[in-house]
């Protein structure tokens, strides 16, 4: 159950209009009053010979108390409360219950026989609106400071009391939610969203992975935004503002947002922390950091999405091992990581990613301070994203792709598990959501890479396919004979083989690569390793020529290419490993 508090308003008959209206699409039926102050107010909803303007002058009655000088601008209180989409229809009675708990919460009607006159509108059967006059009885303003945090602990009990679909409690680091009316401004336009999301997207975008200002407003300037700077007379940067260029008021005026508004750590001196190089912390990561075999100096989209995956494993084991502040860098810069992946990666993956990312947002704060310095190689890496440029769904770009996903899948599901130990309900919640979208971005880029490896161990020499089987079974003794009744067995033959023809020492590599997590409740263990194994052993993500690889395009290849994607685990499962 959903309260929201919505602005301020000045115009009591304006709103009743709204809530005894039909609606922007007609979608308000039989509006009618479920609870009020006194429980007798009139409801022009059920009674023919009441007006909206009767209703409005008993509630603004208080006004008169004061003298005209003293009367507040802003004096129309009003929240919303929802029911979640897989609650039951609750009656009039129990919405006129939940109204009168909520306005006591709130401080608007305590119960002191006082209180603001409200009422409480129904117009549908999953919500109600209540609107108050901010003037008391007594002619006092009411106490209703964090009217939205209560509002919200006293749903959580009517929720546990009801049976209804619990909300995972906030905790104050959500960004701010686009308000009612920019929500119908959104619809008047035709725009898919409101403004105020968009910004909020297209600022992160342009903050992942830049490294200094310039940079970070060359990026906004680029994406098309409009950037108004605050200055102090010193001439120092003190904040700034974005606004979408068709954005405009009444005035025909741009509406500019400030980064602290669209969300907690897009502020100026938030977003200056991810800046900043803590020599202390980033020698203390690299003393404690193992000993990585160098890659390859080559650039591209492809090498691009090697370093992240690398990256990306060296920051599970910080959230497995480290301190909360360095965990929590961490899980702040896989953000960062699915914006630029996000931002760069081929159009039938890029859907599903963007909203992994935009889930994963949410998941990226919490009041665990995080410790810049220790997520440089995060950091790093989604710069060398942006930087490296669009990559190809197909070949080296669409196999590496894979390979990141399947890492950012697992990071996501470590978020999760690192949230819920601590009891961060939404950001568990959302890292689960993201993996989620995560996973069937995997699918999709890793069907053309895992069918043609699947189809190269297929045709391996027996002898050799028997050596692979033979190392096995002396490496991992206990999961040997599962391993190979999977259909990612011929994907793991042919990665170990390629492994010992580039001079690497296979039963090295797979203990290393069934060292570093346990294996046992993974869905598919094969293909968990062969992404670990050619991350491990920089091989090719995928080695292709004309002989060894099915045709593009036939559909008849190797059975069916779903059947040859890696199992990523249960999403809803946050303690399932990898």
């Amino acid at each position: 159950m959903i309260p929201r508090i919505h602005q301020q308003g000045s115009r009591t008959l304006g709103l009743l209009h709204y809530l005894y209206g039909k609606g922007t699409h007609e979608e308000h039926i039989d509006p009618h009053l479920v609870a009020s102050f006194d429980g007798m107010a009139p409801d022009p909803g059920r009674d023919p010979s009441v007006t909206k303007k009767d209703l409005q002058h008993l509630l603004d009655q208080p006004l008169s108390l004061l003298d005209a000088g003293h009367r507040p601008d802003q004096h129309v209180w009003h929240c919303s409360v929802r029911a979640a989409p897989d609650d039951p229809i609750l009656s009039d009675e129990q919405w006129g219950d939940i109204a009168r708990r909520t306005v006591a919460a709130t401080g608007i009607d305590p119960g002191d026989g006082a209180g603001c006159r409200w009422v409480a509108v129904r117009h549908a059967d999953d919500h109600i609106h209540i609107i108050a006059t901010l003037v008391r009885e007594d002619g006092r303003r009411p106490d209703h400071h964090r009217s939205g945090k209560r509002a919200q602990a006293e749903c959580r009990l009517i929720e546990k009391e009801l049976g209804l679909h619990q909300v995972a409690p906030g905790d104050g680091t959500a960004a701010k939610r686009s308000t009612s009316a920019e929500r119908h401004k959104a619809e008047r336009e035709g725009r898919p969203r409101p403004a105020r999301e968009e910004l909020r997207e297209t600022v992160r975008r342009a903050v992942a992975g830049a490294t200094s200002e310039k940079e970070f407003f060359d990026r906004l300037a680029a994406a098309g935004l409009l950037i108004r700077k605050r200055v102090a007379p010193s001439g120092d940067l003190l904040g700034y503002k974005v606004a979408l260029p068709d954005d405009r008021n009444k005035d025909d005026e741009p509406v500019f947002y400030a980064g602290s508004t669209l969300a907690p750590d897009l502020s100026l001196p938030r977003v200056r922390e991810r800046w900043a190089r803590s020599a202390e912390a980033a020698t203390s990561e690299n003393s404690a950091r193992p000993e990585q075999p160098a890659l390859p100096d080559v650039t591209g989209p492809a090498f691009a999405r090697r370093r992240a995956s690398a990256a990306t494993w060296q920051a599970l084991l910080i959230i497995d091992q480290g301190d909360d502040g360095a965990a929590a860098a961490q899980i702040a810069a896989a953000g960062e990581i699915l914006d630029a992946l996000a931002k760069t990666s081929a159009a039938h993956t890029r859907a599903e990613l963007r909203k992994a990312a935009l889930g994963f947002e949410r998941a990226s704060r919490s009041h665990v301070k995080a410790v810049r310095g220790h997520d440089r190689a995060l950091r790093q890496a989604a710069r060398d994203l942006i930087h490296s440029g669009p990559a190809l769904g197909r070949g080296e770009d669409g196999a590496t792709t894979a390979m990141l996903i399947d890492m950012a899948f697992f990071l996501a599901i470590a978020a999760a598990t690192w949230h819920a130990k601590r009891h961060h309900g939404q950001q568990a919640a959302a890292a689960r959501k993201a993996a989620g979208h995560l996973r069937v971005a995997y699918q999709a880029a890793a069907g053309e890479p895992m069918a043609a490896l699947r189809y190269r161990g297929q045709h391996l020499a027996p002898r050799v396919r028997q050596r692979q089987a033979d190392l096995l079974h002396q490496v991992l003794p206990t999961l040997a004979t599962r391993v190979q009744a999977e259909a990612g067995w011929p994907a793991l033959a042919t990665t170990l083989d390629e492994a010992r023809r580039a001079g690497h020492d296979p039963a090295a590599l797979l203990i290393e690569a069934a060292r570093r997590r346990e294996l046992s409740t993974v869905t598919s263990i094969s293909d968990v390793l062969v992404w670990r194994l050619r991350r491990g052993a920089h091989l090719p993500a995928l080695t292709e020529t004309r002989h060894d690889t099915p045709a593009r395009g036939n559909r008849r290849q190797d059975s069916s290419v779903s059947s040859a994607l890696p199992s990523l685990g249960t999403v809803n499962d946050p303690n399932r490993r990898r």
